[in-house]
């Protein structure tokens, strides 16, 4: 079966079904159904609506993993779209709709690349060929890939987010902070009897912006960024505020754990206090919580593990082999923005590349889209580097 000639369709079949993060299960159907129409050997959905499709080698070696989210971020300005969020139209060799670029194209060439290469050279690979469809990426990146790794247990993964064609190596973390000032309540009239918590978010605030961030030769700069502040009680009408809840982004590097991260911070709390006496302020970090399309909970600290490997790691090299094969020109860069690698690498320890067509400045946007000749070229990207790391 030439799935290459049917990529484009499959695509669009994903684009056409809406997946915000937490309500992905038609998607995750439509991964499920594709896999063993496509002949994998064995699919499995997780606890959070995660799909795992495995396809096993008649020699034994690695397991090789590639993963993508089939989760996207919300529609919020359907009337300013040109094209249908959810039409996956083709106009000028474009498939537009929310997803294309981040990530459907991409999951949708994984899946079919893998089943084309193992149908190609009749299973006669080295080792077990992974895909995973992961859920609830655009929330808690990595999150729901614990489960896939504890079933997989992958030597390797290649991450398909949108880079171009191009080899990405590595990518800073995310963390958010929260500081919190406690202040004491009372009629506005007479705010000599009461603490305002938002003044003394102000002295917290000016030693945070003294941090100075780490540089790391590849990953570029660290960041710490304020992006957003909160009063309590809000509205505070003739109220002093009792409460103040700031949030940072902190972009990490790596090397840089919660200690180092948390750390910083409390360092410029404490030089706030010495300003002011009998300032009252903590640090910590974020948790979410959600709820997933299968009913389980999915839950977890917002910080998530920057991650690096070498360009010299005979598997990178291989990858490289394989595109080169293909006619694929790669260069080496990294992700300019957070993925699951900050679980498979960052976390677990597991060597990763990035690989998927698309531009990275197309996530998230207005009329998103893919160009079909990316899709084409990832299809056959995939083959070919599954290709070198099974022999």
């Amino acid at each position: 079966m030439d799935r290459g000639a049917l990529l484009v369709d499959f695509c669009r079949q994903a684009i056409r079904i809406p997946s915000y993060s937490g309500q992905e299960q038609g998607a995750a159907e439509l991964m499920r159904d594709k896999m063993l129409e496509y002949g994998f050997d064995e699919v499995t959905i997780t606890r959070h609506g995660s799909v795992l499709g495995r396809i096993y080698g008649k020699r034994p070696g690695a397991t090789i993993l590639m993963d993508g989210h089939i989760d996207t971020v919300d529609v919020v300005d359907a009337p300013q779209w040109q094209h249908d969020p959810f039409g996956a139209e083709i106009v000028d060799g474009k498939i537009y709709g929310r997803g294309a670029s981040d990530m459907k194209g991409s999951v949708t060439a994984m899946v079919s690349a893998a089943a084309q290469y193992a149908e190609d050279c009749g299973k006669n690979f080295s080792g077990t060929i992974c895909v995973s469809c992961t859920v609830h990426e655009e929330c808690f990146e990595g999150v729901s890939s614990r489960e896939i790794t504890k079933l997989a247990k992958p030597d390797f993964v290649i991450i398909g987010e949108a880079t171009s064609t191009t080899v990405k190596i590595g990518q800073r973390g995310r963390a958010e902070v929260v500081v919190e000032t406690e202040g004491v309540s009372c009629h506005s009239s007479n705010p000599e009897k009461g603490v305002n918590a938002v003044y003394q978010m102000m002295t917290v605030i000016e030693e945070i912006r003294k941090i100075v961030p780490n540089e790391h030769p590849i990953l570029g700069k660290g960041i710490l960024e304020l992006t957003d502040i909160v009063s309590s009680p809000y509205p505070g009408a003739s109220v002093v505020p009792a409460l103040c809840r700031a949030t940072f982004d902190r972009r990490t590097l790596v090397g840089e754990d919660e200690a180092v991260i948390l750390g910083q911070v409390d360092d410029a709390i404490q030089r706030a206090a010495a300003r002011v006496p009998g300032l009252k302020a903590r640090a910590y970090l974020a948790e979410g919580r959600a709820k997933c399309w299968t009913g389980e909970d999915i839950s977890a600290k917002r910080y998530f593990p920057a991650w690096l490997i070498s360009e010299e790691d005979p598997r990178v090299q291989k990858v490289l082999a394989g595109l080169e094969e293909a006619g694929i020109h790669a260069p080496i860069s990294h992700f300019a923005f957070c993925t699951n690698g900050s679980h498979f690498s960052g976390e677990a320890g597991i060597p990763a590349i990035g690989y998927g067509p698309s531009l990275e400045s197309l996530a998230h946007v207005r009329d998103e889209y893919i160009e079909i000749s990316q899709l084409e070229k990832a299809y056959q990207g995939f083959q070919c580097i599954l290709r070198e790391l099974t022999k």
